[in-house]
Formats: structure tokens, C-alpha cells, sequence
């Protein structure tokens, strides 16, 4: 049977992924992330067709990732701008970013870096740590169910050691 969405699946992977997961929604955010504002900006740095960036941009909308908003130099016109909730994919962009120039580019195929303004330096790395500061080896972490895990779900991890 064929999957058509993943807005019901008790996993936030999944569910994220139902909103930012197709390819075109990431690439419109990183083009926002990278000061695109207007339609005509997102259409010409995407290469991306009319109708898919309208219906794209829209979800992203709808999701409160983007909102759209009156253009400061022309009322008539439009522009997105990322709410709190778009600049919190910020880490998760720029980790698919640093794994792509790593396994995928290659150190002398980077195609942007990007830069911190205070100290001048590159971003180079994004870190999953502990509570208490240390750096996160998966190979040292247990999957436990959560406040929100369904029956099925806590039947899935029963046999996981608890932490």
C-alpha cells in the first residue's frame, strides 16, 4: 500500500518531513535564508515552474514557515519573510548543507560558505549535545517512547534498556 501522507504518523520526522520534506520547500527555504524576498527572486534562482513555486510557497504559508507580506518599495507587490517558526529550520539547513559538502561535494566542490558577521569566520559544523554540554555519539543513545508515543509505538521500544 502506498503512502500519501505522513501527517498522522506518531514520529515528528515524519511529520516534519509531511511540511518541509519535498525538495522544492527546502531549496525555496534556503533561497529565503540566502535574502530572497519575491516570487520572481525564488522563480529565477530555482529555475522552478510558476505553478509548483505558487503552490509551495503557499503551503509554506499556510504552515506559518513563511508569511507573506506587503512589499516596503511597491504595496502592490508581495514578499515572503521567514517567521520564528522558518528561522528555527536555520541548524537543520545548514547540517544537510555541511553533510552534502562532506559526502556528497567534496572540499574542493563547496559551493557557498557562510560566514559568521561578529568573528568573520566560517560556520562550518552544526552539534547535537547533551543537557549537561557534551557532544551526542548516537552510538551512545537510547530511543525511549515520549509523552506523545502511541500504544503501538510504546509496544515498539519495550524491549529498548531504559536510560
Amino acid at each position: 500500500m502506498r503512502r500519501k501522507t505522513f501527517a498522522r504518523m506518531n514520529c515528528s520526522i515524519a511529520r516534519a518531513l509531511e511540511i518541509v520534506g519535498e525538495w522544492w520547500s527546502m531549496l525555496i527555504l534556503r533561497e529565503a535564508f540566502m535574502g530572497s524576498r519575491r516570487f520572481s527572486d525564488f522563480q529565477r534562482n530555482l529555475g522552478i515552474a510558476r505553478n509548483i513555486l505558487s503552490t509551495r510557497l503557499s503551503k509554506l504559508t499556510r504552515q506559518e514557515i513563511l508569511r507573506r507580506v506587503p512589499s516596503k518599495s511597491d504595496r502592490r507587490r508581495h514578499e515572503y519573510r521567514l517567521t520564528e517558526k522558518g528561522r528555527a529550520l536555520f541548524p537543520a539547513l545548514t547540517a544537510l548543507r555541511i553533510w552534502g559538502d562532506r559526502w556528497v561535494a567534496g572540499p574542493d566542490r563547496v559551493s557557498v560558505k557562510v560566514i559568521d558577521l561578529r568573528s568573520g569566520k566560517e560556520v562550518n559544523e552544526v552539534r547535537v549535545l547533551t543537557e549537561d554540554g557534551r557532544p551526542v555519539d548516537p552510538r551512545n543513545l537510547a530511543v525511549i517512547p515520549g509523552p506523545g508515543a502511541t500504544r503501538a509505538t510504546r509496544a515498539r521500544f519495550q524491549a529498548v534498556p531504559k536510560v
